[in-house]
């Protein structure tokens, strides 16, 4: 099956104004949940909490769920507590991140763990991982509770897989296709599909919006993995080369290894162990990407799984929620940031 584009607007750049448009009356209803789940007698809670939470992210995540239950014409509102349920997963696993990396910026912002230290990060991320599964009983379903539950253990296990691949040269891209389909693509998966069982829309539906979810995360991966390389840290909202100077395998270093020179391959090596980490070992770096292709393929990699998410969407009928999922993948794989 080949999936129908249906472009928004024409001559723009892809965006998820379109999606936020479409799904703004039921964004206010998620927003207002998440305001009201986040709140703690013990201050420090909802202070750190908002930090991120309020700090400029796309609320990609719980968009989905809302368009894709627009998509399939469900008009109940049980999707509102259970994007909410998302986008705290989401927020509780970038807190963690965000301590296990050691970063300093994230959304162009101090990161939590800077500001009130890596225990309070963890502890918060405790807190909303609880907050998002008390929003899951309450939906009570236990199909809902299943798929949800079970991306938050895959996507955990997917953050300890990069861990133990972290510095390793041997890291394959089998291997890390697989760290990012469950670090990535779980979440994205899982928001997509319980719309698909709150709307009672049938196992072929939940399956399409798996897949559509499933391979637009995988696409947004890649991409953010490239533009690590490509990009500069204002546009990102991060600092350029995290990944490399924590020696992160992800699919650019890891295509530069395979096709370089030994001179290449030894050079690469220190750097994965922490060798070679300057500014101008990662300006060596990004040359040696670009001269071997590794970055444009990545993109192509994405664009790759652009198109599959896209025939996901191919049993849906035509409308307005179909067009902003699918701009959502354009936006994916065309994005700066």
């Amino acid at each position: 099956m080949t999936a129908t584009i249906h472009t928004l607007r024409s001559g723009a750049a892809p965006s998820l104004d379109p999606m936020l448009a479409f799904v703004a009356g039921d964004l206010n209803a998620v927003n207002a949940v998440i305001l009201e789940r986040m709140q703690s007698k013990v201050a420090l809670i909802p202070e750190l909490a908002g930090h991120l939470i309020a700090g400029g992210g796309k609320r990609m995540r719980p968009m989905l769920t809302l368009a894709c239950a627009n998509l399939l014409d469900y008009s109940g509102s049980r999707h509102h507590k259970l994007a909410a349920a998302v986008e705290f997963i989401h927020t509780a696993t970038l807190l963690h991140d965000d301590v296990v990396d050691g970063s300093g910026t994230r959304r162009g912002k101090r990161t939590a763990n800077l500001i009130w230290g890596n225990p309070a990060s963890v502890l918060v991320g405790d807190f909303l991982f609880s907050r998002a599964f008390e929003l899951m009983v309450e939906d009570g379903s236990l199909r809902v509770l299943k798929i949800l539950s079970n991306a938050s253990a895959v996507i955990a296990e997917g953050e300890v897989d990069q861990l133990t691949a972290q510095r390793r040269i041997d890291t394959d891209e089998e291997h890390y296709l697989h760290i990012i389909n469950a670090k990535t693509a779980a979440l994205f998966a899982a928001a997509c599909r319980i719309s698909a069982v709150v709307a009672e829309a049938g196992e072929d539906a939940e399956h399409s919006l798996e897949s559509y979810g499933r391979n637009l995360g995988i696409a947004f991966q890649l991409v953010d993995d490239a533009i690590d390389y490509a990009s500069d840290s204002a546009t990102m909202g991060k600092g350029l080369g995290d990944d490399f100077r924590d020696g992160k395998m992800t699919l650019p270093l890891i295509l530069a290894y395979a096709r370089g020179s030994d001179a290449d391959r030894s050079f690469w090596n220190a750097a994965v162990t922490g060798e070679r980490t300057s500014s101008e070992d990662l300006a060596h770096a990004i040359q040696l990407m670009h001269s071997s292709g590794a970055i444009a393929d990545t993109f192509e990699r994405a664009r790759h799984y652009r198109s599959r998410a896209l025939d996901a969407l191919a049993p849906f009928p035509a409308g307005k929620a179909k067009a902003a999922l699918s701009e959502a993948v354009e936006f994916a794989v065309s994005r700066a940031y």
